[in-house]
């Protein structure tokens, strides 16, 4: 994963709810925050089955993944001035995005 998902992951799961406005986070920065908790849980779910996953299979899983964090920040960090479906389509871009750089 980049440098700049991190960092919005960083940024974005370190807020404190309701401290948020408009203008500090965008659809792209909680996309790519979801998207680098989704990689973690998927990387770490690798490791505690140690199976190898179906690449078509593990995208979609991330993407899925991705799309609860979504649901998750939006419900934690009252993001409501955000479109939830522009998120989450971008969460799930980005994520499949990154399992691309770091799987194939």
């Amino acid at each position: 994963m980049g440098f700049f998902s991190h960092h919005h992951h960083e940024e974005v799961y370190n807020a404190e709810p309701g401290q948020n406005h408009e203008g500090k986070f965008s659809h792209e920065l909680v996309g790519g925050a979801a998207a680098f908790a989704a990689m973690k849980a998927y990387e770490d779910h690798q490791r505690k089955e140690g199976k190898p996953v179906n690449h078509a299979f593990a995208k979609e899983l991330i993407a899925g993944f991705a799309g609860a964090e979504i649901d998750k920040l939006f419900e934690t960090k009252g993001l409501d001035f955000l479109d939830k479906e522009k998120a989450k389509h971008h969460a799930r871009e980005e994520a499949k995005r990154a399992y691309e750089q770091q799987y194939e």
